[in-house]
């Protein structure tokens, strides 16, 4: 038979005192002595005694958990780097204050909000993250609605008064469309992520505006859903159409990967034919032959922050955001110039 959990009588039988003063002296209310408040936290201690979550919502205490909720179809999120890694990173820094991450995978972003409704309703989470932002995102004006901690990660123009973490999609763009116009490129394709999210729309915006900023040809973008297979069709689309790209940006590196299987399966050199950059740098694109030259950044310590802000938020009821750094540049084989 399971064991039963340790409760609060089973401390005051031990201890030889009332319920009551077990409950003043585990949450450090006046009514008991020093002395007879170190010998009940011993013997909880002891016995494993912790606190039930569901009566600490009762009495407004922390449960020292935050939710994230994810609409990404589940088989995505399990290849994915991103995701993965942002969530290590999150976890990292909750671990080391001894808070939970409470993860949903959902279908859509209205079942979402119900799900951040629920689990603030249950007392079960202290705060949330919101991740891939829409524009004018509901979620944001039900958080706010509910009084829920929570922070955004992504852009903040979207996030209202929520604090944001995030970094300069434009700059990282600007580096490197500036670096493939140096080795003479002037058709430069994107294979971006979901169209309605506020990070890839913020991508397509800069990288037209830097197109025709330097004079290069109106790019081709194709919005996908991140996976593998979507990132190869539009890689077959674009390599096989009449005015064929010298260079093609991927909005995430499992896109990129497919990517250069595609043109290596149609017979292209990468470079020599066509050179290919993903976004996000993870072991994929060191692995492949050639390495892929990527937009690198620290995405565990992405989540860390997120997860920083979003303590500091839970604590003192209002929180800083933050800018992390842009994404890093890293040249690697899969990129070189155009041939003559």
């Amino acid at each position: 038979m399971p064991k039963q959990r340790p409760t609060i009588a089973d401390i005051a039988r031990r201890a030889g005192v009332s319920k009551g003063a077990v409950s003043y002296a585990l949450n450090d209310r006046p009514g008991v002595s020093p002395a007879t408040r170190a010998a009940i936290k011993a013997i909880a201690e002891e016995i494993g005694w912790r606190p039930n979550s569901a009566a600490r919502a009762l009495t407004h205490a922390r449960v020292d958990t935050v939710g994230l909720a994810l609409c990404r179809p589940a088989h995505v999120l399990g290849v994915e780097p991103f995701f993965m890694e942002l969530i290590s990173g999150i976890e990292s820094e909750l671990a080391a204050r001894d808070r939970a991450l409470l993860l949903q995978v959902v279908a859509d972003p209205a079942q979402e909000a119900e799900v951040y409704q629920r689990w603030w309703g249950e007392g079960r989470v202290d705060g949330v993250f919101l991740a891939d932002l829409r524009e004018e995102d509901p979620r944001v004006e039900r958080v706010l609605e509910l009084g829920m901690p929570a922070v955004v990660i992504g852009d903040p123009g979207a996030a209202g008064p929520l604090p944001a973490v995030w970094s300069d999609e434009a700059a990282a763009l600007r580096d490197t469309v500036a670096y493939l116009t140096a080795l003479g490129h002037r058709s430069i394709a994107r294979v971006a992520g979901l169209p309605d999210l506020v990070h890839t729309r913020l991508r397509d915006r800069a990288h037209m505006a830097l197109c025709a900023e330097l004079g290069l040809a109106e790019p081709v973008v194709v919005h996908t859903d991140y996976t593998g297979d979507e990132g190869a069709h539009a890689t077959r689309r674009l390599i096989s159409g009449r005015a064929r790209p010298t260079a093609i940006l991927y909005d995430n590196d499992l896109m990129a990967v497919a990517g250069l299987s595609v043109a290596q399966e149609m017979g292209l050199d990468v470079p020599g034919d066509l050179s290919l950059v993903a976004w996000d740098d993870s072991q994929l694109c060191r692995v492949v032959r050639p390495a892929l030259t990527a937009l690198s950044r620290d995405i565990p310590a992405y989540g860390a922050h997120a997860a920083r802000v979003l303590g500091a938020f839970v604590e003192h009821g209002a929180a800083e955001g933050l800018e992390d750094a842009p994404a890093r540049l890293v040249p690697r084989g899969s990129t070189g110039r155009v041939k003559a």
